[in-house]
């Protein structure tokens, strides 16, 4: 099988299943779901056979094994077999639910047929290879602040999205009332995936503007200072972006941040305070956490 991808199959506490995400994401897997099986969880990653090797996997595993460890979580168990290249792209679609986020928000498969009725907002997703599927606790608590910061009344706002990945923020804030949002990716098929799921979700070119980069590309892309920042990345990539993330702020910019492990908050607190950011409100769901922003000096 000259292109092949791997299936990796983790079965781990349910409590574990968060780190799972955040290790696999971080190793390069592309789609990935979860279901229960019976008490525990089951996650499913895929990796293209040419990205690593054997030991590779081996390594991964103990990488879970030992993240597991470090928390006082049972060890997980990891599997992984071959499979054919026209199987992995539909295989993780199987798993993978519409969601309810927030009291707002149905995140919805795009291969499902559309609900004939629901009361929330319905966010239609494929996400293919980006990451972005609302299963991951940082992307629901970006999601839940965005429920906070943005109403009826939002319709002037322009919000910029950094590490966009499949959109599912940009899309988030510009269904709950924002007029534009610019979004930026480094990586081209986060790309790709954020411009299939702005036509999927019928959003204007005009009102989601994506690009290949990062805050420098943002930078120029912005003919203006925005009114909120979102950025749902690494923690250390966070660090590196919050001095430079003045060049798009003005006095009553916010912001929401997260992708950050509880044991990374106070770097990430320091760097916001010597920028003349402040913490305005701070959620913690297990490890994770998520930074709502002020600039320093503005009361909200």
């Amino acid at each position: 099988m000259a292109n092949s991808w791997w299936e990796l199959q983790i079965l781990c506490a349910p409590d574990l299943e968060d780190s799972v995400f955040w290790r696999l994401e971080r190793f390069g897997c592309r789609g990935m779901a979860s279901e229960m099986k019976g008490n525990s969880c089951l996650v499913r990653a895929y990796l293209p056979k040419s990205q690593v090797e054997l030991l590779d996997l081996a390594a991964l595993s103990l990488w879970l094994r030992q993240d597991a460890l470090l928390i006082g979580m049972p060890l997980p168990a990891m599997q992984w077999q071959l499979i054919d290249e026209e199987d992995w792209a539909s295989s993780w679609k199987d798993h993978w639910q519409p969601q309810e986020i927030g009291d707002r928000f149905l995140i919805y498969p795009a291969w499902l047929p559309i609900p004939e009725k629901t009361d929330r907002i319905l966010l239609r997703l494929d996400p293919g290879v980006a990451f972005g599927t609302g299963n991951h606790i940082t992307t629901q608590l970006c999601l839940e602040s965005l429920e906070m910061r943005l109403d009826e009344g939002s319709t002037d706002l322009v919000v910029a999205d950094i590490g966009c990945g499949s959109g599912i923020l940009s899309i988030g804030a510009l269904l709950l009332g924002a007029s534009k949002v610019y979004a930026v990716d480094i990586d081209p098929l986060a790309v790709q995936s954020t411009h299939s799921n702005q036509q999927l979700n019928q959003i204007a070119p005009q009102c989601l503007v994506v690009e290949q980069g990062s805050i420098e590309r943002l930078i120029q892309q912005c003919q203006e200072p925005v009114d909120g920042i979102m950025c749902n990345i690494l923690a250390e990539v966070i660090i590196d972006l919050i001095p430079q993330m003045n060049a798009i702020a003005k006095p009553t910019t916010w912001g929401i941040l997260s992708g950050i492990l509880l044991d990374q908050a106070k770097s990430i607190t320091d760097t916001l305070e010597q920028n003349g950011w402040i913490v305005a409100a701070f959620w913690r769901r297990k490890d994770w956490c998520c930074f709502n922003i002020r600039r320093e000096g503005k009361f909200l």
